[in-house]
This record gives C-alpha cells, sequence and structure tokens, in this order.
C-alpha cells in the first residue's frame, strides 16, 4: 500500500473520532457535546492524545508493511471500529489522572498538570514507535511481559544503542512531534484550568468525565461488554491473517491491560530432555489412514452441568434420579458418554480454549493474559487446512465475551452472532432477543440448523448457547410449561428450587427441536455431533458442591450412521479431549498441540484431567483426585470411594507417578504460553 493511502486512511481515522461512535457511544457523544460548548480544550487535549496514537499504529505499518500486508484494502468499516476502541481505552487509561488534576488541584498547578500530560502521552507515542522495531522480532504487541522477559538481561543497553542508530530517523519524528504537541497542549491546558476555576464547574467536569472513563475503559456500555482486553482486536481483522490484529491494538494499552497477568513463568520440574520422556502435548498421527471428509457440529451448552443430565447420574438418589434433560437423555443412550467428564475452567471464556483448542485455563482464563496474543491452533484451524468451511455461531452482540475475537483468532472464517440473526429474513430479529444477552436458544439453534445447509460440505461448526444462564427466565409463552419444581434430595426431606432447573428444561426442549430439524437435513447423517457444556452451574446435590464436582460437565459424542462407538466408557474426559477425539475420528494425519487425548485410543486406565481451582492444580486419574499447589501435593482422594471428598490420603499412598505426569503438564504448558509455541511448524 502506498504512503499517501496509508496517510489518507488515518487521517480519517483521526478526523472520525469524534464523529464516528459506534451505537454503545452515545453516551459518550453527548458528553462530548457538553465539553464542546463550554470545555474546548478538552475535546483539543483527547484528539492530541488520539493523534498520538494514530501515530504510532501508521510507524508499526510503515516499519513493517510485510506483516500487515492487505490490512488497508479490507473495508475501513472492519477495523476502524476496533482501532477506535482500543485507542479511546488507551487515551482514558493514561490521561484520567491528568483530567482529576484539573479538576482537583488549583490553577497554579497547571505546569505540573501539563507535563503529567506530555510525558504519559510521549512516553504512549514513545512504546509504540519502539514496539513498531521491536514486532519485526515477535511478531505480536508487545504486553507487561516484557519486564519479566528481559529482567535478567545485561545486554540491554547495546541492542538499544544499536537500534537505535538504525532507526534515527523515529528520534527526529519523536521529538518533532512532540514539539508540536507541547505548544498545542501548553495553550489548551491554560485555558482549561482558567475555565475550571470553581466548586461547580469542577463537579460538572466530573460528572461528565467519570462514565466517559467507564465507557471508554469498557469499550462500551451494556451488560454484554467487558472492559476489552488484547483478545478483542481478532475480531477486527480476517480470521485469515490473525498478526493484523497486532496494527488494531496499540502497545499502551496492551501494557496497562496485561499488568499482573504476566502468569506463565517455566517452574523448571525437569530438563528439556526429561520432560519429552514424560509428557508432551505434542500429537503426531500415524499417517495410516485417509481423511474421512465428515462434518462436525460442536454445541457448547451454557452451564450444561453433568448434574442435570439424568443418563448421566444413573446412580444418582440410589436410582431414582431422573434429571432434567429427558432429550439429551435419550440422545445419550446413543451416544459414546463417559464414567466422569470435566470442564477445565469455571467461565464461559475458559470453554471456547479448551473445548475448541485443546488449551485448559491454569492460572488465569486464557482471553485475559498475555498469551492471548500467542498464535493459537485448534480444530477450526487444523481442518480449515483440509479444505472444510468452518463457521462459528453465538446468538450475543457481535465482540461480545470475545467470542468471536477467538473463534477468527483459533481458525473460523465465519462467525454468526446476533447482528447476522437479525439480518436472515426467516426468522424475527430481536424479537427474539431474550431482553438480557442473546437471542433464545430455541430460534437460534433453529437459524444454526437452516444456516449450515447452506454451506459447503464437509464443514465445522460449533454454537455456543445462552439461555440457561442467569436470570433464569425463559420465553413468557414458556412460563407454565417450564417451572421450577421442588423435589426430595437425599435421604430426608430435603428440598431443591433451582432457578437453573426450567432453564436446562427449556434448553433441553431447543436441542430436540434442532435435532429434529437436522435429521431433515442433507448434511445429518454425515455429521459427528459434540454436546457440551462451557462449565457447571448451580447445584443441587453434595457430589457436585466438592471441589472435584465443580467441574463435573456433559460431554457426549453422537454419530447418526453409528461408526462412532456408543455406550458408556470407563474413561476420564474432559474438554480438552475434544479436539483430539474428532481429530482421531476423522483420520486427521498432521500433528498438532492439544492439552488432552484421544478417547478413542486411549485405554480408560491412562485417562486424566486437569484443571486449576483458586490457586491448586486439580488432577483426576483413574484411581485419585489429587490437589496440588505447584510445589506439593496438597490432598489425595480416593474418589469412587469417597466421592465427597471426606478422607485425605496424603501420605498414606503413593502418587509419585501421578505428581510427576501432572508436574510435566504444567511446566509443557508453561513453555508454551511463554515462548508462544501453541503451533507446530507445518501449522504455521
Amino acid at each position: 500500500m502506498s504512503l499517501s493511502r496509508s496517510l489518507t486512511v488515518h487521517s480519517t481515522l483521526l478526523t472520525t473520532h469524534c464523529s464516528l461512535h459506534p451505537p454503545h457511544y452515545s453516551l459518550l457523544t453527548t458528553h462530548y457535546s457538553l465539553l464542546t460548548t463550554h470545555y474546548t480544550p478538552f475535546p483539543l487535549l483527547t484528539l492530541l492524545s488520539l493523534f498520538l496514537l494514530a501515530l504510532g499504529r501508521l510507524c508499526y505499518y510503515l516499519l513493517n508493511p510485510s506483516a500487515f500486508e492487505g490490512f488497508f484494502s479490507a473495508p475501513i468499516s472492519l477495523y476502524l471500529p476496533g482501532c477506535l476502541r482500543f485507542d479511546l481505552a488507551a487515551f482514558m487509561y493514561l490521561n484520567a489522572v491528568v483530567f482529576l488534576m484539573v479538576i482537583l488541584l488549583p490553577r497554579r498547578w497547571r505546569r505540573v498538570t501539563l507535563w503529567t500530560y506530555l510525558i504519559l502521552n510521549g512516553a504512549a507515542l514513545a512504546m509504540n514507535i519502539a514496539d513498531s522495531v521491536y514486532f519485526s522480532y515477535t511478531g505480536r504487541r508487545t504486553t507487561a511481559s516484557i519486564f519479566q522477559e528481559f529482567s535478567h538481561d545485561t545486554n540491554l543497553g547495546k541492542v538499544f544503542w544499536t537500534e537505535a542508530l538504525n532507526h534515527w530517523y523515529l528520534f527526529v519524528v519523536f521529538f518533532a512531534v512532540m514539539g508540536g504537541t507541547y505548544f498545542a497542549a501548553r495553550r489548551a491546558m491554560d485555558i482549561l484550568t482558567r475555565r475550571v476555576n470553581n466548586w461547580k464547574a469542577r463537579v460538572a467536569m466530573l460528572i461528565i468525565l467519570i462514565p466517559a472513563a467507564i465507557v471508554c475503559i469498557r469499550g462500551g456500555i451494556g451488560r454484554d461488554v467487558r472492559p476489552i482486553t488484547v483478545s478483542n482486536a481478532y475480531q477486527y481483522v480476517d480470521a485469515a491473517h490473525p498478526t493484523h490484529a497486532a496494527l488494531v491494538t496499540n502497545t499502551p494499552f496492551s501494557i496497562i491491560r496485561t499488568i499482573g497477568k504476566s502468569v506463565f513463568h517455566d517452574p523448571k520440574y525437569f530438563s528439556d530432555s526429561e520432560l519429552s520422556t514424560i509428557y508432551t502435548p505434542l500429537h503426531t498421527p500415524q499417517d495410516t489412514t485417509a481423511l474421512e471428509r465428515r462434518n462436525v457440529v460442536i454445541l457448547i451448552v451454557e452451564s450444561f452441568g453433568r448434574e442435570y443430565v439424568g443418563a448421566l447420574n444413573e446412580g444418582l438418589e440410589g436410582g431414582r434420579y431422573k434429571g432434567y434433560t429427558p432429550f439429551v437423555d435419550s440422545l445419550a443412550r446413543v451416544s459414546l458418554t463417559f464414567d466422569y467428564s470435566f470442564a477445565n475452567g469455571r467461565k464461559s471464556i475458559d470453554g471456547m480454549p479448551s473445548i475448541l483448542s485443546g488449551i485448559p485455563h491454569f492460572v488465569e482464563p486464557f482471553f485475559l493474559t498475555p498469551a492471548a496474543m500467542n498464535r493459537v491452533g485448534g480444530i477450526a484451524h487444523a481442518l480449515a487446512g483440509e479444505g472444510y468451511e468452518t463457521a462459528f455461531f453465538h446468538g450475543a452482540e457481535n465482540g461480545s465475551m470475545g467470542f468471536e475475537a477467538f473463534a477468527k483468532k483459533s481458525g473460523f472464517a465465519a462467525y454468526h452472532g446476533r447482528t447476522e440473526y437479525k439480518a436472515d429474513s426467516r426468522f424475527h430479529g430481536d424479537r427474539d432477543f431474550d431482553g438480557t444477552w442473546a437471542i433464545w436458544d430455541e430460534e437460534f439453534l433453529q437459524y444454526y440448523a437452516l444456516t449450515m445447509s447452506s454451506m459447503r460440505q464437509p464443514f465445522l461448526t460449533s454454537v455456543f448457547t445462552a439461555s440457561s444462564h442467569h436470570p433464569f427466565v425463559v420465553p413468557e409463552r414458556y412460563e407454565k410449561t417450564f417451572v421450577n419444581d421442588r423435589r426430595p434430595l437425599g435421604h430426608g426431606i430435603v428440598t431443591a428450587d433451582n432457578p437453573m432447573h426450567r432453564c436446562i428444561r427449556y434448553t433441553d426442549m431447543s436441542l430436540r427441536r434442532f435435532f429434529e430439524t437436522a435429521r431433515r437435513q442433507p448434511w445429518y447423517e454425515n455429521t459427528i455431533f459434540v454436546i457440551t457444556a462451557d462449565h457447571t452451574n448451580h447445584y443441587d446435590h453434595d457430589v457436585y458442591a466438592t471441589d472435584m464436582g465443580l467441574y463435573s460437565a456433559t460431554l457426549l459424542f453422537f454419530d447418526p450412521s453409528g461408526r462412532l462407538p456408543r455406550g458408556r466408557s470407563h474413561s476420564i474426559a474432559q474438554q480438552t479431549d475434544i479436539m483430539p477425539t474428532l481429530l482421531s475420528a476423522l483420520g486427521y494425519r498432521k500433528p498438532y498441540i492439544a492439552w488432552g487425548k484421544d478417547l478413542l485410543t486411549t485405554p480408560a486406565e491412562e485417562t486424566w484431567a486437569v484443571n486449576y481451582n483458586n490457586g491448586i492444580y486439580q488432577y483426576t486419574t483413574p484411581q485419585y483426585f489429587i490437589q496440588h499447589d505447584g510445589h506439593k501435593a496438597t490432598a489425595v482422594y480416593a474418589y469412587r470411594q469417597d466421592p465427597l471428598l471426606k478422607r485425605n490420603l496424603l501420605g498414606q499412598v503413593n502418587i509419585a507417578q501421578e505428581e510427576r505426569r501432572l508436574k510435566a503438564i504444567i511446566q509443557t504448558y508453561m513453555q508454551r504460553m511463554e515462548k508462544d509455541e501453541l503451533l507446530v511448524s507445518s501449522e504455521q
């Protein structure tokens, strides 16, 4: 792309910072209209800051044009909203203290306030410019982990001066721009501090600043908006070019949002040579079979804990327990299920990496750590390379929860959210919105089934449902159909009135309707279905209230053709096993990374599950449930004989082999996260 085209695009970005706002910035627009009538210098200081951030982005592009080839040829409507969100967030992180100084300090402090503004915003420009050079070595935005990465290096001074000499012109740009910024900011700050000169003006400005800061830092308003993180950048770029996400965000934001989240450090339990003999997440399938070009459908059902499914709890309540899922019960009888099945995390944002990329939750959610900028593979990435059409579906507002960003990052070519649903004339648009989170499960699963019929086979799709969730409501027409009943539990008169039950019944009905529609589609017989949960939710039975039970999630594989095994397996299954098992079933032959196992070929006595619970690693083997603090085991339970985990057997049984395997799993995870090694060379 020519320099003139690049400058034009960045000029457009700057001029639209105040004129182009997504709908959720309407509140911010209102505040700015107030500011421009009385506090004109406020928008001027804002635009100066945004100009410096945009200039840093321009440097990023000009110094690494090959890495971002095709970025500006994409529709401006794709990446510009993302640039705006990240720059506004960085602006507020950097300048909130400046505006508080204007409001709270006497006018005689204006020079201190001015230099605070210049130092903070100058540092932002310096970080972006320096990172534009460093990007050629890392291929990603710098995060707070850089402080750990180079904490013991002694040659940084030499490296810095070498690069400074090679890029001397960047210093010229920096000082020239900051010189101009100084004169503009000095004039604006002088006017602003003169106008904010009494308590009424200070209170008015504070009332304006607080909500504006919240909107900027969160990246929007609304219940489905979380404070944006570095991973959100991926929803604004083409899935085929994940590196482009580095150009959407900015380095100050990337560093600020990852401070305190640099959680991946090699524990060095074993040497590299010894580690490879204990455990590796590298899967190297046998190159003996041809790939079966079968469709794959993965249904991630919100909060679908194992407790709710009667067919998976045949011994509960003395065999009298029926659960709340009559349809899934019937499906489980002709599916592959497991004696024990687990989620790898406790949050929705933990589910997608575990299920779709074989990445468990350790220490912090993957979405919220510096590793979110790592290159990530997954089942979509693998099958897209074999000619599969891929798509991810979630009925919430597009971009919600970071799902769209991770879907694109992990290889899904298309994303279908609330926006796409509303555009489909076969449905009722926002009339089917639940009023809180997303499109109701019943309607969205119908949309999912019918949309797949327009896709080219073979395809891989996944849907993330939403209705079985707080505030625990169902569509009004089902208020009398799905009610919260009360039933006896255990041995006595204890009763349950769990708000999740009505939602689970509604979602089970929605799944039944989905399969009724799917059976009429031409792709049905050639499809492998997976039904699992993102995490568990409210429980009624003590066995599901333990540290082990809190992770007990539904997992079943259903193959209408009958080619996959059916019935109950004695294996221990977890979310991270889904990807290896599906790739095995299809005969995928290339190496890949996943912290899971193939449940079709791994003997039951060699299966295991791992999760992380408030600082403690949990490791389930065929014999024991082990809790470990990263240094030593803290508890061991023979859970089959002691399902309520009452007897800690620590020191009474030999778990040396289990502890050795767990440490190897932790070490391989930390090493690969720290070194950005989630892909093998053939996948990159």
